[in-house]
């Protein structure tokens, strides 16, 4: 290949007989921007006629023989070995193979164009589509995972005792010391504001009415399950979801045995057994912290407390509180559960589907909680 320190150039000679183009000086990567400069300046002035002496090129390169292809033509470049004899070959077979390749690139067509306004629509649509096809998802899940439960509950063999109780204790027993203090903390604050506000009318002695009101039938259980929520959602989308980027389920469908009553089942029933005991001593908790703030602030002794709770708070409050327990466990496990299959097999997936589960599951939570509060207001409970 010769070798030339010069900037590369292309001399067009109209006036000659044939007109003629000189290429001479490094075609290369180097000087690209002052050379397309020169290719653009030449474009459209070239025909079938003109003669092309490559004789005086120096070095060439891959961008600079796209410019030379674009310069003359990806036809013409077939024929270099007749019009440039004295062309090095490793400069003919590079100018040829990136002509053969520029002769079938076709740029892609150009999309519509759209407004701001039809985007933020589509996003919408979109978003309301995935949400439409996430909703559908989770009932079937819910509808495989009953299935499931029904058939091996007469099947005490197929039982797995120990996987229930190492996920009791893991959502349950662990989960203690944070509800507990959480729902201890929350119950003082809200003992102290009532106070606050209900001595205005001089109705503090109420304070004792609406801790027990707000945690008995709302506080206990919300709390508890957005924890849940954000605790044990996640890490049952987080294991499940480790198994499935390791191709352990697939490992496990391979021994013949069936996922959902391997892992679904124990991790739901888990929750189920230990979402409303930790809903009690979170409402027992709320009432402590709120009976301490009385006690220090308002002079109402532990002993008036609990007569107040008797005489005025019947247990109505605390079975509708108790009972949602059930329902937001099963939702809780269930997405955990369905979020962790949805992996697809790297680790920002597992990320992605484990913050998927915890926004799921409080939206969930706190969906029904709303619907169920307004269902039991119109029944008068």
């Amino acid at each position: 290949m010769k070798s030339s320190k010069a900037t590369g150039s292309a001399q067009f000679d109209a006036h000659a007989q044939p007109p003629s183009l000189c290429i001479a000086g490094d075609w290369t990567l180097t000087h690209y921007a002052a050379l397309e400069q020169v290719v653009a300046g030449l474009s459209g002035k070239l025909g079938e006629s003109v003669t092309v002496n490559l004789d005086p090129l120096g070095e060439l390169d891959t961008a600079g023989a796209s410019l030379l292809v674009r310069l003359i033509g990806p036809e013409r470049i077939k024929d270099l070995a007749q019009e440039a004899p004295h062309l090095p070959e490793a400069q003919r077979a590079l100018m040829q193979t990136v002509g053969a390749a520029m002769a079938t690139y076709k740029k892609p067509p150009r999309g519509p164009k759209t407004s701001t306004l039809s985007d933020v629509l589509a996003r919408i649509g979109r978003t309301m589509e995935g949400l439409w096809h996430q909703q559908v998802q989770l009932l079937g899940f819910i509808g495989l995972t009953l299935e499931t439960i029904f058939r091996t509950a007469p099947r005490p063999r197929r039982w797995r005792v120990t996987s229930l109780v190492s996920h009791i204790e893991q959502t349950g027993l662990d989960a203690v010391p944070i509800v507990a203090l959480l729902t201890f903390m929350v119950g003082a604050v809200v003992a102290f504001l009532g106070s606050t506000v209900l001595a205005d009318f001089g109705a503090s002695i109420y304070t004792v009415d609406l801790v027990a009101f707000s945690f008995l039938r709302e506080f206990g259980v919300l709390l508890t399950a957005i924890l849940m929520a954000g605790r044990t959602a996640s890490a049952f989308t987080a294991q499940i979801g480790s198994m499935k980027a390791n191709e352990e389920i697939d490992a496990i469908r391979a021994l013949g045995l069936d996922p959902m009553e391997l892992l679904v089942v124990p991790r739901v029933l888990a929750m189920l057994v230990s979402l409303p005991l930790l809903t009690f001593l979170a409402m027992m908790a709320g009432l402590i912290g709120g009976g301490v703030v009385c006690a220090l602030v308002l002079d109402i002794s532990p002993v008036m407390f609990i007569s107040l709770l008797k005489s005025d708070i019947g247990v109505r409050h605390f079975v509708v509180g108790i009972v949602k327990a059930p329902v937001f466990a099963f939702i809780i496990a269930v997405i955990g559960c369905l979020e962790g299959f949805k992996v697809s097999g790297s680790a920002q997936s597992v990320g992605e589907h484990t913050t998927s589960s915890v926004v799921q599951s409080i939206f969930v939570v706190i969906l029904l909680d709303a619907m169920a509060a307004l269902f039991f207001m119109e029944m008068n409970w």
